[in-house]
């Protein structure tokens, strides 16, 4: 059965409250460690701007460009395999996105793009969307779906999408499901092969841990977001199944809610000592505690 857009959407909206759920009865969900007055305000500017502006504004310009110029292209991938769409997408739309969130770690001017999703000193599914507005905007994976979709896979992406956001937001969400697995023996074999194939709260949270000389910290890698594959081929992977004791940036300045939310149109501070409101923690840090034991 074919997922429609709307299908597709409310069962993503599903799985994001299940989550949310969780958090809410066992972590906290809207008092987390660590959080600060900019971060609610953040995480929801980012959410809705992806959600109700750009990502819909992304697909109609495809679609409107692909109509007057290439009009001849329009629905011409609608009947090939499922198996040819899924590379299609993983290839075009999963691992671009890895490379795009790679290059992001490792220039300074896009790194600034994306110091959002980072600055937050918790794991929650509040991250999921939260990034620089013009972050967004400019993530070839989303323009890579478009063209799929004016292709002729729009019935493709509404069900992979489903199965991307559900592993990004298990991933994200400090209540960790795979943590209790991992303590069961018999399931070692099976847990070896799903850490190495998809996102986990175990390798995606240690892409977001705080100090480098946490063991479990591993910001320069664990970039995959539906499949983690991406760092084991590309040599970026750090598979420890432990869990960061913070998170954050670190050595870096506090990050105004300007700039996160559109530098460069706001400038970046540099002043490791300026005084932002909003920016300074709400409380002293403390060891940041996994749920789902």
């Amino acid at each position: 059965m074919q997922l429609t857009t709307a299908q597709s959407s409310l069962i993503v909206l599903a799985i994001y409250l299940g989550f949310a759920l969780l958090e809410l009865a066992y972590t906290r969900l809207f008092a987390k460690d660590e959080q600060t007055r900019h971060d609610g305000i953040l995480e929801v500017v980012s959410t809705l701007m992806l959600l109700v502006v750009t990502q819909p504004l992304i697909l109609f310009t495809v679609g409107m460009i692909g109509h007057a110029v290439f009009p001849h292209y329009a629905n011409a991938l609608a009947d090939i395999p499922f198996l040819a769409a899924l590379a299609l997408f993983l290839v075009f739309e999963d691992m671009m996105q890895y490379w795009w969130h790679r290059a992001s770690h490792s220039f300074a001017w896009l790194y600034n793009l994306h110091r959002a999703h980072h600055n937050a000193r918790y794991m929650s599914v509040r991250l999921v969307y939260r990034n620089n507005i013009l972050y967004y905007a400019m993530m070839p994976s989303i323009w890579f779906a478009g063209i799929l979709v004016y292709l002729g896979l729009g019935w493709f992406y509404a069900g992979y999408l489903v199965v991307k956001m559900a592993v990004i937001i298990g991933a994200h969400s400090d209540f960790a499901w795979d943590k209790p697995l991992y303590r069961i023996k018999a399931l070692s074999p099976l847990m070896w092969v799903v850490e190495r194939t998809i996102s986990t709260p175990a390798t995606h949270h240690a892409h977001h841990g705080r100090h480098l000389s946490d063991g479990a910290v591993h910001y320069k890698g664990n970039f995959g977001n539906l499949l983690f594959f991406w760092d084991v081929l590309f040599g970026t992977a750090k598979i420890t199944r432990t869990y960061p004791v913070s998170y954050g940036v670190e050595n870096l300045p506090l990050a105004t809610l300007g700039q996160q939310l559109l530098w460069p149109i706001f400038p970046e501070n540099k002043d490791m000592h300026a005084d932002i409101p909003g920016a300074t923690p709400a409380r002293a840090a403390t060891p940041h505690a996994i749920a789902a034991d």
